[in-house]
């Protein structure tokens, strides 16, 4: 699951610390530590504004309590249920939940999307209180300590985009190599994931769910290494491998053989998981991108609210992320950074550019890309570290007088002048939303039907998304087979 927030916020003032015996809440047993419950706590209320800023909260009150009450429910039949808990769903499509240290936990509507029922949504929820009340965040840090953050700097692409002055670039390393969030994962290793999952567990048994839901929520991700497997084969892609970079981390196969092993020991009258509220809940909540935050539809991105749409070439990914976009090509060693400028960054392209950008040589060519006024410079401009770097860049103004920064990037120039013509079509396709653009900028939410004689192929026949009767299977728990009974209750994805 990725959490790409840095270091978990963790000060240097904790880190520099010596630390001091804390009894551990799960295991009574005591541990030197470099975080007590209250900086713990201090931590993650620090850490919680800008998984808010990151991500945004989901702008549903009802989706919003409705989790809250679940996961307070929970909480207090934890090991620290004398904690201020919190519970936010995230504004995001990505498949995720996490926790901050001090009782901040996280789910994303993505991974709410595949859920099931309440029973399987308080496994996830479950697994997280786990991560907080073992104290795991603060287990983490003292391990940090000595060896320092290093181990969680970004890519190699990452730091070439940082050099040539587009701040934050880094998280669009995200698709190209081992990132902030893959280091923070793996430092959970797999004593700790796995303790995590005992302890969703036991809280699912105290609370009256059935503990085998856990197994439920293990076979969402392993159906989701399927898919992406698939996907990648009908592609003609490698198939994606997370060992590469989760080598301490427990396989999904480990994680549920040990899961079904630990719930068959509980025996208990577990007879409501909450399917028909847990559906309820989830009629019209946004599938797949927020209008808000940008649409990827196919090769195509809009941006309703920005009024822009662009189009990425052909087998390149596109990567929308908080403060920038991005389209990174099939090998991962290029991408084109669009990045919306701060309001009045300059009266001319020219002013943008020297005071922005701050080149040390270089040349200016006026444009016009889809009848929008363009610039494009070329030239190189010094790091942080006062070394020349080459700096690739077009200004666009683009509708409601913004002005946009295009920055091609590659991990080095060989790269660069590979993907030379694709990074000019992607910069080319830079326009101000068409009536077609509008019609199919469309949200996606999730909704309710039977399930018909005509089985998921029929649903497809009418379903917006890509790959439909494969991702219809994936959110409704039948990818590795299975069918539902005729008329029972489904999740199909609409147009709003």
């Amino acid at each position: 699951m990725r959490i790409p927030l840095g270091s978990l916020f963790l000060s240097a003032a904790l880190l520099s610390g010596c630390g001091s015996a804390i009894v551990n809440p799960v295991t009574g047993q005591s541990e030197r530590s470099v975080m007590n419950e209250q900086e713990e706590v201090a931590e993650g209320a620090k850490g919680h504004q800008e998984v808010l800023k990151e991500y945004g909260a989901y702008n549903n009150a009802g989706v919003q309590s409705y989790v809250n009450a679940l996961g307070q429910k929970l909480a207090a039949k934890s090991h620290r249920s004398q904690l201020q808990w919190h519970f936010t769903v995230l504004d995001s499509p990505e498949i995720n939940a996490f926790a901050l240290p001090g009782g901040y936990v996280y789910v994303t509507r993505g991974i709410m999307a595949y859920m099931e029922s309440e029973a399987d949504l308080a496994g996830v929820i479950g697994h997280e209180i786990g991560h907080v009340t073992a104290r795991h965040g603060a287990q983490r840090a003292t391990r940090q300590q000595n060896a320092g953050l290093g181990v969680l700097a970004a890519s190699v692409l990452g730091v070439v985009l940082e050099s040539q002055g587009v701040s934050g670039a880094g998280r669009m390393a995200g698709d190209l190599s081992q990132t902030v969030a893959a280091g923070l994962i793996a430092s959970y290793g797999r004593e700790q994931e796995l303790q995590a999952d005992g302890l969703g567990a036991e809280y699912l048994a105290r609370s009256i769910y059935d503990p085998r839901n856990m197994i439920d929520v293990i076979n969402v991700l392993k159906n989701q290494e399927r898919f992406a497997a698939d996907l990648a084969k009908a592609e003609g892609r490698p198939v994606p491998s997370g060992s590469d970079w989760l080598a301490s981390h427990p396989s999904n196969d480990q994680r549920l053989q040990t899961i079904t092993q630990l719930a068959a020991q509980y025996k208990g009258n577990y007879n409501d998981e909450g399917r028909a509220r847990y559906l309820q809940m989830m009629a019209g909540v946004s599938f797949g991108d927020s209008a808000a935050q940008g649409l990827t539809r196919g090769r195509n991105f809009y941006h309703e609210p920005l009024g822009i749409a662009l189009t990425a070439p052909q087998g390149w990914r596109i990567r929308n992320d908080t403060e920038q976009l991005g389209f990174v090509n099939a090998a991962g060693d290029a991408a084109l950074i669009v990045r919306l400028l701060p309001a009045k960054p300059g009266d001319k392209h020219e002013d943008i550019i020297r005071n922005l950008l701050k080149p040390t040589q270089g040349n200016s060519q006026s444009a016009s890309i889809n009848g929008l006024q363009a610039t494009r410079f070329s030239g190189a401009a010094r790091d942080a570290q006062g070394k020349a770097q080459p700096l690739e860049i077009t200004l666009i103004n683009g509708p409601q007088g913004r002005v946009y920064l295009l920055q091609a990037a590659a991990k080095d120039m060989p790269a660069l002048q590979r993907a030379a013509a694709s990074l000019r079509e992607a910069e080319g396709s830079f326009r101000a939303l068409t009536a077609q653009d509008r019609s199919a900028a469309r949200p996606w939410v999730i909704k309710t039907a039977p399930y018909p004689k005509g089985g998921f192929a029929e649903l497809a026949k009418t379903s917006p998304i890509a790959q439909p009767e494969q991702q219809l299977r994936l959110i409704n728990g039948f990818y590795a087979g299975g069918e539902p009974k005729v008329g029972q209750l489904v999740k199909v994805v609409a147009i709003n």
